[in-house]
């Protein structure tokens, strides 16, 4: 048996009929020209002179053949050499498609054996091997019902020619939803665990805080992966500086890890929810907070009527006016020992203020008043009050220059209280009370009235 899926045989021997063998023609192929007959030769030519003493003696057992024959011999032999000639050729051009069909099918099985290729092919990390007949990588991959996307690798490149003994990778991409200190990025890896990707990728995992094990693998739906690197951070608390190394997700937790502990209203110089970047200084702010509450006066308005029944230039005050107050809270706040300025917090009217209300006479004021104008009303102002409107004796019933107690006043027509009301008019109402009722009503000083 030979190494090929083909056995080699002998080939029969040519089969020699009867009569002259006619080489193989198609069936609709013109016929072959017939050979050209031998000369004709007549049997009754004269034969050659023949020297009877010249011919040679036969061997024994030899028969005698006269001249004639001979030549008839001499023809035969021809004849006989022609007929081989012939049957040598009609041989050849039998066997000749034969031989044809062999080498056919000899040259077939070589290229057969050529086109088969032994490639091993790792897709995703499973590996196999095959036999294919596949030109290249892209031609492989489609006969292996392998489909790859833009994320995916495919080593060596699709579009590389095969051949035998080719190993062919295929690394299926898998997304990861990254978040690395604080930033989220969508990346793709070919790496089958996270500690793989995170190599992949460049990131540093020392001292990092990983969301899961670095030996965890990734499946082709990817997985979310939070990844914070190692940092230095200095704190600054209580005039003194704290230097660590931390993973902290937050600023908060970084001052934590430092032993330092944020109180009350206490915070940081950068927000405590952001994230520490390597290289920060977070400053720490001790807060304390207070209120202050301030109550100022509201000054009163004064409203001012007209009364006919008052003399011109009389003034009486109907209702005496009253300051109002009102209460304003300031926010007190200190940082690190430092008073700020002061926030209004709000401000309410505690009391509202009560006006002033003036009663202003109108009425025209007698020319005089008959027996009293000549008297020395100023000597009696100066003996009662001093010479002041506004005087009030020390028990509060006696008031204004000439000291009218409130019933006297207010029977001669006057408004509210005495020392209240004009010096003119005080004057007018003590010249009527004069002519009504004399010196009497100043027993101590009305002699000065004729001094």
């Amino acid at each position: 048996m030979s190494g090929t899926q083909f056995e080699t045989c002998e080939a029969p021997a040519p089969y020699e009929p009867y009569g002259p063998y006619e080489p193989y023609r198609p069936y609709d192929a013109a016929p072959a020209p017939a050979p050209a007959p031998a000369p004709y030769e007549p049997y009754d030519a004269a034969p050659a002179p023949y020297d009877l003493h010249s011919a040679p003696t036969l061997a024994y057992g030899e028969t005698y053949r006269p001249a004639h024959r001979a030549a008839d011999d001499g023809r035969g032999a021809r004849r006989r050499r022609e007929r081989s000639a012939a049957r040598a050729d009609g041989s050849l051009r039998r066997l000749l498609p034969r031989a044809l069909v062999l080498a056919f099918l000899a040259g077939g099985t070589t290229a057969f054996v050529a086109e088969d290729k032994a490639v091993e092919l790792t897709v995703d990390g499973t590996p196999r091997t095959l036999h294919t007949f596949a030109d290249d990588v892209t031609e492989l991959l489609a006969r292996e019902g392998v489909q790859v996307g833009a994320h995916d690798v495919v080593v060596p490149a699709p579009g590389t020619p095969l051949t035998s003994g080719e190993e062919v990778t295929v690394r299926y991409g898998r997304p990861v939803l990254l978040t690395l200190d604080g930033h989220r990025r969508q990346v793709w890896t070919t790496a089958g665990t996270v500690e793989g990707a995170l190599r992949e990728l460049g990131v540093r995992t020392e001292g990092a805080y990983l969301s899961t094990e670095g030996s965890r693998r990734i499946g082709r739906e990817g997985l979310a992966l939070n990844v914070r690197t190692e940092r230095v951070v200095t704190v600054m608390a209580d005039g003194r500086a704290r230097t660590i190394r931390t993973n902290a997700a937050t600023v908060r937790e970084a001052v934590e890890e430092a032993g330092v502990t944020l109180r009350g209203q206490d915070t940081t110089s950068v927000p405590a929810t952001g994230f520490p970047r390597d290289g920060q200084t977070v400053g720490v702010l001790r807060i304390t907070t207070s209120q202050e509450v301030h109550e100022d006066p509201v000054p009163f308005a004064v409203r001012r009527t007209d009364d006919p029944a008052l003399h011109r230039g009389t003034e009486v005050v109907e209702q005496a006016g009253q300051p109002g107050l009102r209460r304003t809270t300031y926010a007190l706040r200190t940082v690190n020992g430092v008073r700020q300025k002061p926030r209004l917090l709000h401000t309410e009217l505690v009391r509202a203020p009560r006006p002033r209300i003036v009663r202003v006479g109108t009425r025209p004021r007698p020319a005089s008043v008959q027996g009293a104008d000549d008297l020395n009303w100023r000597a009696l102002a100066a003996c009662e009050s001093g010479g002041r409107p506004d005087a009030v004796d020390p028990s509060g019933t006696y008031g204004g220059l000439y000291q009218f107690d409130t019933r006297t006043w207010h029977d001669l027509g006057g408004e509210g209280r005495p020392q209240d009301a004009p010096p003119a008019e005080q004057t007018a109402r003590a010249k009527k009370l004069y002519v009504r009722s004399g010196a009497a009503p100043w027993p101590h000083c009305g002699a000065r009235l004729r001094g």
